[in-house]
């Protein structure tokens, strides 16, 4: 008898939370909406992306809620349309219980910048896409100008950007990066007035150690004006021209 009493306490709780589930769900809808909140969660060190540009965006489609009730917010709508922006990483809409529609918002983050030749300028983000400039805000990350195309920046570029990125010296020194036509790098540092001439991308963290083997042992010895260009693309040797 007892088991019976209790299945039964259960059985009416759990209909109650159903009933009271739905009775506020239902209730809810006709409530009104009263604040449109975008919360832009990387904007301490980005921002790419402005609160009024997605408020924006969002009223170009007919899909602002404030002053609609909940039944008339379509939050998966709101969404998709922020993510139409090509400078937002992912977006979150949600409802709280102030009667606020919340669009949390997380910005691309590029890696490299891009001033191609051929192909314009864009950034290159950290899962090797292409996104575009902002307007709003530019980024410190590595430039890369000259004769580049997307799939040459998406790959040798980008792996020698996460290279400078793990790197920070060699981050902070180095001030340009130059492709040639023929996908030859050069590399224009921030001291001295002269050229590093790196060749194709293969192999290049033991190119860069041979080029501060030869810093060492010749550059800090006769000086770092006297070459105009400094070659590291033959095996085991490094090549300067003299000024």
């Amino acid at each position: 008898m007892k088991k019976v009493f209790i299945i039964l306490v259960a059985v009416v709780v759990i209909g109650y939370l159903i009933f009271s589930a739905s009775y506020f769900r239902d209730s809810s809808r006709d409530n009104v909406c009263e604040r449109f909140e975008v919360i832009i969660k990387d904007s301490s060190r980005t921002r790419f992306v402005e609160a009024q540009d997605v408020v924006n965006l969002v009223k170009r489609y007919d899909l602002y809620p404030v002053g609609k009730t909940f039944g008339q917010i379509n939050t998966l709508a709101i969404r998709d349309t922020i993510l139409t922006n090509r400078l937002v990483e992912s977006a979150e809409v949600y409802t709280t219980a102030g009667g606020s529609i919340v669009a949390s918002i997380r910005q691309r983050e590029p890696v490299l910048r891009i001033i191609s030749d051929v192909k314009g300028s864009f950034y290159v983000d950290k899962d090797r896409r292409i996104m575009p400039l902002s307007s709003n805000f530019a980024v410190y990350v590595p430039i890369a100008t000259g004769v580049i195309d997307e799939e040459f920046a998406q790959n040798d570029l980008y792996d020698f950007a996460m290279f400078l990125r793990d790197n920070p010296d060699w981050d902070a020194w180095i001030e340009q990066i130059v492709v040639q036509k023929n996908k030859d790098v050069e590399l224009i540092p921030r001291a001295g007035d002269f050229r590093i001439v790196v060749g194709s991308l293969d192999d290049y963290p033991a190119k860069l150690a041979k080029f501060v083997l030869f810093v060492e042992e010749g550059l800090n010895v006769v000086g770092w004006n006297r070459y105009s260009e400094i070659n590291l693309k033959y095996e085991n040797q490094v090549v300067g021209t003299r000024k």
